[in-house]
């Protein structure tokens, strides 16, 4: 089953309506680069209303590491992203699993880059180009999914309601990420494409054969 992370969340509502709706984690955005930044109190709010089984991730974009140890301390979520040129040890220093958000955006000139993170829980792939922070609602060549990566890889960038199914049975991704395409405006959900993207990737799953792999 393709693992469903909601991100961008500034609302509790639409955190909880996220978490009823059946994703598997939400995200909370810390660095100053993003239009859905949270504060820190903020961020608290949201996770703690959490239900269980829902992981919780906050992200940094090369922000300096007290004030991302700071956060972490403060809002005790599940796990933490990286979207900057943090290096593979600079992430794994604060105690907790992490993603590692990979760009894209240069298609296969990229690929190689994905090794350098072997600490990395998973590797986020994600439509933006080197240096551009996520969540700008570029998609990549999906076919481009690597295959001789054994840490489970999210697909991000691009993704919404009318496309995710598509995006799913091509790559077979480990999860999907998405963020703008399900926002009315950034940081605000939209119920009606959060509820249409989510019964899009299960009804991917339901039309893919059960041993075909989890990359």
């Amino acid at each position: 089953m393709t693992r469903i992370k909601c991100c961008g969340m500034t609302r509790v509502e639409d955190a909880l309506f996220a978490a009823q709706q059946g994703a598997d984690a939400i995200g909370v955005v810390l660095t100053a680069r993003s239009k859905r930044r949270v504060s820190v109190e903020q961020a608290q709010t949201i996770v703690r209303a959490m239900p269980p089984f829902v992981t919780t991730v906050a992200l940094f974009m090369d922000d300096d590491a007290g004030f991302v140890r700071e956060a972490i301390e403060a809002i005790r979520p599940d796990m933490a992203q990286f979207h900057g040129a943090e290096p593979d040890d600079w992430c794994a220093q604060f105690g907790l699993h992490y993603l590692k958000a990979m760009a894209m955006g240069e298609g296969a000139a990229a690929l190689p880059q994905l090794q350098r993170y072997p600490g990395a829980a998973g590797l986020l792939l994600d439509g933006h180009g080197l240096g551009e922070a996520g969540g700008s609602g570029k998609a990549f060549d999906w076919s481009l999914m690597p295959r001789d990566l054994t840490q489970p890889l999210i697909l991000a960038g691009g993704l919404n309601p009318a496309n995710v199914a598509q995006a799913v049975r091509l790559a077979h991704p480990w999860g999907v990420d998405v963020a703008s395409g399900i926002e009315s405006a950034p940081g605000i959900k939209d119920a009606r494409k959060l509820a249409g993207f989510i019964h899009a990737v299960r009804e991917a799953d339901s039309s893919i054969e059960p041993d075909v792999t989890r990359r």
